[in-house]
């Protein structure tokens, strides 16, 4: 049996979103695995890691799976139409609707996290609650075909776990033998919790520009539908 899993691939994407659960499910028994954007023009990671589409809006075949990586490109895609109609569109053909960090905001503009347990990197944690989602701190977090990843390198535990739902456990564990994913990072500074106050202020620091532009954005949309001419969110 073929699955097919699509992934979008967009500018200023944060490449191990993508890359991550991309050599996961890539690496899974009758796997494909498209990159989808609105063209198959090469497209640049923050990192400036070049990336090609492998399917466009208009051409992309049946998905079983659905995936949207997050990154500071993310916050251009929160107002992007064509972008929200057919994550839409896709989400309601698919087995799996899922994300990996910020591009669980994505889901959520497009009108997916309603009512829904979700999880995103934990510097847009607290953004999950203006798309009505009920915000979960955890790694990998399942509410029915929702599947929602934290930040960044989650994304590779997320691999393995639509691996193991899909085509069960022994397959999932192959594939992780066969990457030798056996994560002992050398810091523990690797949540916010665990992290000292002075490296935690740093990487906040280091990620300030692009929360800025969701605060506004957020701000932007509440003083609309306060107005009740909301322009962002699906019904």
């Amino acid at each position: 049996m073929t699955l097919r899993f699509g992934i979008l691939v967009f500018p200023n994407v944060q490449q191990l979103d993508l890359t991550g659960p991309y050599e996961v499910l890539a690496s899974a028994k009758g796997a494909e695995v498209d990159l989808i954007w609105k063209d198959r023009n090469p497209v640049t990671s923050s990192t400036r890691l070049s990336l090609t589409p492998t399917a466009t809006f208009d051409d992309c075949p049946p998905l079983d799976v659905l995936c949207i990586p997050g990154g500071g490109g993310v916050n251009a895609l929160l107002e992007d139409r064509a972008v929200l109609d057919f994550v839409w569109e896709r989400a309601a053909q698919a087995r799996c609707v899922t994300s990996v960090c910020s591009g669980a905001l994505v889901l959520g503009a497009a009108g997916l996290l309603k009512g829904k347990r979700a999880t995103t990197h934990w510097y847009a944690h607290d953004f999950l609650e203006e798309f009505g989602a009920i915000p979960v701190d955890e790694r990998i977090v399942e509410d029915g075909k929702l599947i929602t990843a934290g930040g960044v390198t989650s994304g590779i535990d997320f691999g393995l776990a639509l691996v193991a739902r899909l085509l069960g456990q022994s397959e999932a564990e192959v594939v992780q033998l066969s990457l030798e994913y056996a994560p002992a990072p050398p810091f523990r500074s690797g949540t916010p919790a665990e992290a000292s106050p002075a490296i935690l202020a740093e990487a906040k620091e280091r990620l300030s520009a692009s929360r800025r532009v969701r605060e506004e954005m957020f701000a932007r949309w509440r003083k609309a539908r306060a107005a009740a001419t909301p322009a962002f969110i699906r019904a």
